[in-house]
């Protein structure tokens, strides 16, 4: 069997430094002391499934990242857009509804 390099700690960080987050900003949110986000990112620390399903919802990671990190990512705006709307309330997603129509409208004009 094939040994898998451990990316969770890096990539949690990755995720956590493009959201412009403290350590202690993300560990209030999810709940856990900045110590143990720290063990997380940097000394291989495996989270709970609980606390995984916080740090991948709060900074907004794919799964397949963190499951499937060899295959390739669609880096496009596209992709990415697509991604960030299903993280959207229906608020938000009202919002961004009528902001692509009057975009639409306008290039048609």
């Amino acid at each position: 069997m094939r040994k898998r390099k451990n990316n969770l700690g890096k990539i949690i960080k990755q995720a956590r430094l493009n959201k412009e987050y403290t350590r202690e900003q993300l560990a209030e949110k999810i709940q856990i002391s900045a110590r143990y986000l720290t063990s997380i990112e940097n000394q291989n620390k495996k989270p709970s499934f609980d606390i995984l399903y916080k740090l991948i919802r709060e900074l907004g990671i794919p799964a397949d990242n963190i499951f499937y990190p060899e295959m390739k990512r669609d880096l496009s705006e596209k992709a990415q857009l697509i991604h960030m709307i299903s993280q959207c309330d229906e608020h938000n997603l009202r919002v961004l509804l009528q902001t692509t129509a009057a975009l639409l409208k306008r290039n048609e004009a």
